[in-house]
């Protein structure tokens, strides 16, 4: 009976920091990949082999969205993502790489490992995107949020299964415990008993001579099962609070959605494509053609319905502030080629002077 083990250590919950990270990041993933990636010389967007692979298909294997889902996921969980062009214009996301830096000239990425194949040759800086999410190392900070909040969750989680467990001791009298067939129909027994009270609503089982089954259990006061989600539920918000994410979007909550979603678009989201933007726009884009006017433009999902803005955008338009063209980028469509829409107007009341009458 000394060789048993009475202990089971269950405090290091790790479905529960998987969990949390799992649904804050899937939350971002989705966002960015519905984003259109996207380069305009002048007011016209390029139609060309770099828009095919951001948008359409980055690789053989891989649609735009599953591609940006796994970039997402890579650059948070790993604080990075290496992303090279193959020979065949492939975008392809390193699942492994060491990269060699230097002060003075371009750093250096070797190794560089994709599923089973890994590259025999290195790979300059300026011949990949690369992605860096935080100057610190989010997993650790995650893996130390999570030492203190595991070990409460776990406790208090086992309390609670101790609160409602069935207990119980089993008193023999003359058994030959010497006897191998007479411990096996004993166990056997034993079992065949517990099962009983532990799946059925009510069970019925033979009085033995020489055994004696007492319960034991007594419910004790402990932690609630509201109060195990709480302790879920604080360390889902400290993490959504590390990646910008209102905790109350996290939770679903409908008060005031869209003042956090608002929020989550510009402390969240807008800062990731910046990164995106910045890395891709400075790989693809040349200094003289940036000069010239080339930009790369990342147009993001939108949060608001085009008919809630239609009060605005009459008063933009009426006022002279912006033209038709201007207000068709600003959400979100492409320019088109009519006149009218180049004009900027200015309706009747807003040609009036300070004193009230009208400006000829």
């Amino acid at each position: 009976m000394y060789d048993f083990d009475l202990i089971e250590d269950t405090s290091n919950r790790v479905y529960l920091k998987r969990l949390a990270i799992e649904t804050c990041v899937n939350m971002i993933a989705r966002t960015i990949s519905q984003s259109e990636f996207r380069v305009k010389k002048g007011k016209d967007v390029v139609y060309d082999e770099f828009y095919y692979r951001m948008n359409v298909r980055p690789n053989k294997n891989q649609s735009a969205s599953q591609f940006w889902q796994t970039v997402v996921h890579k650059l948070i969980h790993d604080n990075e993502c290496l992303i090279i062009k193959s020979d065949s214009n492939d975008l392809l996301i390193a699942d492994d790489f060491t990269r060699i830096e230097y002060g003075l000239v371009e750093d250096i990425f070797k190794d560089v490992t994709i599923k089973n194949y890994t590259f025999q040759r290195s790979f300059r800086a300026s011949d990949v995107f690369y992605l860096q999410y935080s100057n610190e190392d989010v997993s650790r900070m995650i893996t130390g949020l999570f030492s203190d909040y595991g070990e409460l969750f776990g406790r208090m989680f086992e309390f609670q299964k101790y609160n409602n467990q069935i207990r119980s001791t089993v008193d023999l009298e003359n058994v030959n415990s010497k006897d191998p067939e007479t411990k096996r129909k004993l166990q056997k027994f034993i079992d065949d008993m517990y099962d009983a009270f532990r799946k059925k609503a009510f069970a019925i089982v033979p009085q033995q001579r020489g055994f004696v089954y007492e319960e034991k259990s007594n419910r004790a006061s402990g932690a609630s099962v509201d109060e195990i989600n709480k302790v879920t539920n604080g360390f889902l918000d400290h993490l959504a609070k590390v990646m910008g994410i209102p905790p109350a979007l996290i939770h679903g909550d409908m008060a005031d959605v869209e003042k956090n979603t608002r929020n989550f678009m510009t402390f969240c989201i807008d800062p990731l494509l910046k990164k995106i933007k910045d890395e891709f726009g400075g790989k693809v884009i040349e200094k003289k053609d940036y000069l010239n006017g080339e930009r790369m433009d990342i147009r993001r999902v939108s949060y608001r319905d085009i008919f809630d803005l239609a009060s605005a955008v009459d008063k933009l338009r009426s006022g002279g502030i912006y033209n038709g063209n201007e207000l068709r980028e600003k959400l979100g469509d492409e320019r088109v080629d009519e006149p009218i829409l180049e004009e900027y107007v200015i309706t009747k009341n807003y040609t009036e002077t300070i004193e009230g009458g009208d400006k000829e």
